[in-house]
């Protein structure tokens, strides 16, 4: 006799084993890679009417922007209950609460926790608003250690607060408390001891937002990510937090957000407030330094990326442009030139878009709480369906689309929606 789920969550949560991560799961923002990519094939190519078939909605997830991540069978994210900052964990099949943990009792003038969780080896790393970073054990939600990027690392709260979803590459955590002496700082995953600090004279200003990737360009491993307006785009070496390169002219004083996107040597960036985009080349000089070419800069008129996200599709990237807004856009990785852009969104969409891509799909978020699917092809726009998701908030729709075994994951606020995917029902 096969034993119940509910027994096999027992079992796992009892022997505190590392979770199995499968192709398929969502395990971090952005996806396994954090691009907003899915490696998932045998998906829906269009939708009914109403939307993809609803699985099912929970409730009390607590205020917030966060996404989910979905990693050996449970879905875990954070939010705001009762004024307190939480983290939490559910059955990926049904949706029941297993775990939730308060990791920040602090007051947050606004609505929640931004950042999605990372999970790597058994444990869970978050950050909220007000600039903690926590440690818990993915099973059982046990705190395991904290640290404070305010009070630990000189770091300041923006106006949105801190809304980053930390990297985990092996042992190290990197997160970005943009201060001056720690820019960007890797933390043990273990412990949280100090391993590196990046110094950099004007990193603040309006950092907090974004989210590092990793890079490997020249045979040198390094993260890259948006910190404040003085700070700009920068690659860190990955064994010291040296700071390898910097280009600062694509940014704006208010909120750098998107994270770049990495196509060999090549970094695509872009941010809102009417500040543009980039497309650029990081050349090798040698001996561990490097120079950065703007092979194409976008004027905000032309192309920018509020903080909806991008994702890159083959030798193409496609984003929602303009700010507040996201009007679909393709961008040639090889030439910098603008395949197609829309003047105004699509599918009864409206405001920023937050978006994935899976099996030759884009899947655009709207902040009015519509999901549109477009087919990602360079040859030129192609809107396939649209659908309202249901039960909607008042607040803005603002959480980045998770997609993992065959369903669709869409956190609104308090709730969370799953739909099914899946083309074929074998």
């Amino acid at each position: 006799m096969m034993p119940s789920s509910a027994v096999l969550l027992m079992l796992a949560f009892a022997t505190g084993a590392d979770l199995k991560v499968k192709a398929t799961d969502w395990p971090q923002f952005r996806g396994p890679n954090r691009d907003g990519m899915s490696t998932e094939t045998g998906l829906l190519k269009e939708w009914p009417a109403e939307g993809p078939k609803k699985l099912w909605t929970t409730s009390g997830l607590g205020g917030g922007y966060s996404s989910t991540c979905v990693v050996g069978g449970f879905i875990f994210g954070t939010g705001r209950k009762n004024g307190e900052e939480h983290i939490w964990a559910l059955e990926e099949a049904t949706g029941k609460p297993v775990w939730s943990t308060s990791f920040s009792k602090k007051v947050d003038k606004e609505d929640g926790p931004r950042g999605t969780p990372t999970y790597a080896a058994g444990k869970l790393y978050a950050v909220g608003p007000l600039g903690d970073l926590v440690c818990v054990d993915a099973t059982t939600g046990k705190i395991l250690w904290q640290k404070n990027y305010v009070s630990d690392f000189g770091g300041s709260v923006q106006g949105w607060g801190y809304c980053e979803s930390v990297l985990v590459d092996g042992t190290s955590v990197i997160g970005t408390p943009c201060s001056k002496t720690a820019a960007m700082v890797a933390f043990n995953a273990n412990t949280g001891a100090t391993i590196w600090k990046t110094e950099i004279k004007d990193a603040g200003g309006a950092g907090g937002y974004s989210s590092p990737v990793m890079a490997e360009i020249g045979g040198v491993k390094m993260y890259v990510n948006l910190l404040g307006q003085a700070g700009g785009v920068v690659g860190v070496d990955a064994k010291t937090g040296k700071l390898l390169w910097q280009y600062t002219k694509m940014m704006n004083g208010t909120a750098n957000v998107p994270s770049p996107i990495v196509y060999y040597d090549k970094i695509f960036c872009a941010t809102g407030y009417g500040a543009g985009a980039a497309l650029l080349k990081i050349v090798p000089q040698g001996q561990g330094a490097f120079k950065v070419e703007e092979l194409k800069f976008y004027k905000g008129n032309d192309l920018q990326n509020h903080h909806g996200g991008m994702v890159r599709v083959g030798e193409y990237v496609y984003l929602g442009s303009q700010h507040n807004n996201g009007n679909p856009a393709c961008v040639d990785l090889k030439t910098g030139e603008i395949k197609w852009k829309e003047d105004s969104n699509v599918g009864q969409g409206d405001g920023s878009a937050a978006i994935a891509a899976a099996d030759g799909m884009l899947y655009f978020r709207y902040q009015n709480h519509t999901m549109v699917l477009i087919k990602a092809d360079p040859a030129g726009f192609n809107l396939v369906s649209a659908f309202k998701l249901p039960e909607w908030s008042r607040k803005q729709s603002w959480a980045h689309p998770a997609i993992a075994n065959g369903r669709l994951y869409i956190r609104d606020q308090d709730k969370l929606h799953v739909f099914d995917l899946k083309a074929n029902k074998n």
